[in-house]
């Protein structure tokens, strides 16, 4: 596995880690009252970070934003539900990858056994 790969995975995993909370808590203050939302950015500068190399990706974080101060009761549960579901699903994709790439790294330390 390159060095990129795996620094990519782990940053991901950092970012949707991060947003998968930031939806957790919106969803428990669905209904309280003046609760602004929060969003979470990184996939934007993660892409863009890696076409600069390892150092660019170590850099990258989790953008936390709160909803502008007029959004306030505009949050849609359903949304963010949804927003969890997919954010779930993400996840597990990557954590998929990265142990495909540990067995094939597995495999070639073992001489391919």
């Amino acid at each position: 596995m390159d060095a990129v790969s795996p620094l990519l995975i782990a940053k991901a995993l950092d970012g949707l880690h991060a947003r998968y909370q930031a939806t957790a808590e919106n969803i428990a203050n669905a209904n309280t009252p003046s609760y602004r939302p929060i969003n979470v950015t990184f996939e934007a500068r993660l892409k863009a970070a890696a076409l600069q190399g390892t150092d660019a990706i170590a850099a990258v974080a989790p953008r936390t934003e709160l909803a502008p101060a007029g959004i306030t009761g505009a949050m849609r549960l359903d949304l963010e539900v949804a927003t969890a579901s997919q954010t779930a699903m993400r996840y597990a994709a990557l954590l998929d990858i990265l142990g495909r790439e540990m067995a094939i790294s597995r495999a070639v330390v073992r001489g391919g056994n």
